[in-house]
C-alpha cells in the first residue's frame, strides 16, 4: 500500500513541476505584455503550497518505508 501511495505521490510531484514551469512562463509573458500578474501569482503561490504538500508527503512516506526494513 505504502509503495502505492509512494508512486502517486511521486507523479504528482512531477506533474506539479511541469505545472509551476507553465505558471511561471505564463507569469513571465503576462508581464512581458503588461497585463496584471496578481491573479496568476496567487495561484502560483497555492500551487508552490501544493507541490511543498507532495514533498512532505513524500518524505513521510520514504521514512515510513525505511522504518518498516529495518
Amino acid at each position: 500500500m505504502q509503495h502505492e501511495h509512494l508512486t502517486i505521490t511521486e507523479r504528482h510531484i512531477a506533474a506539479g513541476v511541469k505545472l509551476l514551469a507553465k505558471q511561471e512562463a505564463l507569469i513571465s509573458e503576462l508581464k512581458r505584455h503588461h497585463h496584471d500578474i496578481e491573479g496568476a501569482l496567487a495561484v502560483l503561490a497555492t500551487m508552490r503550497e501544493t507541490q511543498s504538500l507532495h514533498i512532505d508527503d513524500r518524505d513521510r512516506i520514504l521514512r515510513e518505508l525505511e522504518r518498516q526494513n529495518h
